[in-house]
């Protein structure tokens, strides 16, 4: 998985002038981001965050990274864990 940069503020063509892409670039331009985040912070589907990427890497005003950092939205419980929520409800 990568993580994408924007370099430079780019012309956007017609297609890519409304405000989900908008805000994907404002993202884009303050850190680096992965795919899944651009999806669920722009409310575009998974295909269109995928053509402004490759319209971005096209015109080389991205800069792209392998992603170190684990992506998980939960953490998952672990037994003892569960346990010791369990007592509180029960107490």
């Amino acid at each position: 998985m990568n993580e994408f940069k924007l370099t430079a503020w780019p012309d956007l063509p017609a297609a890519f002038r409304q405000i989900g892409y908008r805000r994907m670039l404002s993202d884009l331009s303050q850190r680096h981001i992965t795919e899944a985040e651009l999806v669920r912070g722009s409310g575009l589907s998974r295909h269109e965050v995928r053509a402004l990427l490759s319209f971005l890497k096209d015109k080389h005003l991205l800069d792209a990274r392998p992603c170190h950092r684990t992506e998980t939205r939960w953490p998952r419980p672990t037994l003892a864990r569960l346990r010791q929520w369990w007592r509180v409800v029960r107490a």
